[in-house]
């Protein structure tokens, strides 16, 4: 008798919704029954170690999905539209649009409630935990985040965070790329994974490592530092101008700041302003050069350039975009 895999914890969700729950790594869309709702869900494999699960439904009537979980595993997921209630060890979590939800389970039971005749629009991400190791792995072989720890007692356990601009766009591409069937199975998981480096930055970035050199106050004075710049991004202070308003040595911020995020000032400056760029085209009434303006980029030729060497496509495409949706 074969093993049972996480993928079977698909299988049995989707018998819960009386669809056929046989095959994975297909990419057709599956329809709901009348007598259930309305709508699809797609499953893909782009490696044996991932499922995507995307789900584009309407429920008739507000339903409950009792559910038994049989393997271990981890499960990323984004909301776009709708929500969902699921209440696992005494303990009920609410699934919102617009955020990531980073969903830890072992055996046990979970119940799923979803409303009636609200559009529910999400994308599922399954991993087993051995990927997910492997995924929180240091440089130096170590591993700073652990199933077992995160999950403590617990059968489930869910962190939320909303989604930056850069997710939301990596996101709408990936689910255009599976819903129109053209994306390769390498293209699929290299934008996969791109979601999930930005979900566990997202998640576990703050994490402090107690074996760095720097204490607690320090700890929130460089927190302070990047609020600083975040808040000021259109002109922002000099390095030396930033070590005296938090009061530390430019130093110990700038090797402090790198400890923590990975990065330096200045370069996580230039990321934030590409963010919020990228946010601003998508949603607001402005062209190009304003953007620029607004985000620190007194040179709208550079900020193309670089805006386009982030995201792969030039500003301008998203303006046009926005005016002819």
């Amino acid at each position: 008798m074969q093993e049972a895999t996480f993928h079977h914890n698909f299988n049995l969700f989707l018998e819960k919704l009386e669809l056929n729950a046989d095959v994975t790594g297909h990419k057709a869309p599956m329809e709901l029954t009348q007598t259930v709702g309305k709508g699809t869900i797609r499953r893909c494999s782009p490696r044996l170690d991932m499922e995507l699960v995307v789900s584009d439904y309407t429920f008739h009537q507000r339903r409950t999905i009792d559910f038994v979980a049989t393997v271990p595993m981890v499960e990323l997921t984004c909301c776009f539209r709708g929500g969902r209630e699921v209440q696992a060890s005494g303990v009920r979590h609410e699934i919102v649009p617009g955020h990531f939800s980073l969903q830890l389970l072992k055996p046990g039971e979970a119940h799923f409630e979803f409303t009636a005749n609200e559009q529910f629009t999400m994308l599922g991400i399954g991993i087993p935990v051995s990927t997910f190791h492997y995924f929180m792995e240091e440089p130096d072989g170590r591993r700073s985040v652990d199933f077992a720890d995160l999950l403590g007692p617990h059968s489930f356990r869910a962190f939320q965070a909303r989604m930056n601009p850069v997710a939301v766009f990596k996101l709408t591409q990936l689910m255009q790329g599976i819903q129109s069937g053209s994306m390769r199975n390498i293209e699929m998981e290299c934008a996969v994974l791109d979601l999930w480096m930005l979900a566990l930055r997202t998640f576990f970035e703050d994490r402090h490592d107690p074996s760095v050199s720097l204490n607690r106050d320090e700890i929130a004075k460089i927190k302070r530092a990047r609020q600083i710049m975040l808040e000021h991004m259109a002109e922002p202070p000099s390095l030396l101008q930033l070590s005296h308003m938090i009061g530390m040595n430019d130093y110990k911020l700038k090797m402090g700041y790198k400890e923590m995020y990975g990065t330096t000032v200045f370069g996580d400056l230039r990321e934030q302003r590409l963010d919020q760029a990228l946010h601003l085209l998508q949603v607001g009434g402005n062209s190009v050069t304003e953007v620029s303006c607004a985000v620190g980029y007194s040179n709208p030729s550079y900020f193309a350039e670089a805006f386009r060497k982030k995201y792969g496509c030039n500003p301008g495409t998203l303006v046009r975009n926005r005016l002819f949706s």
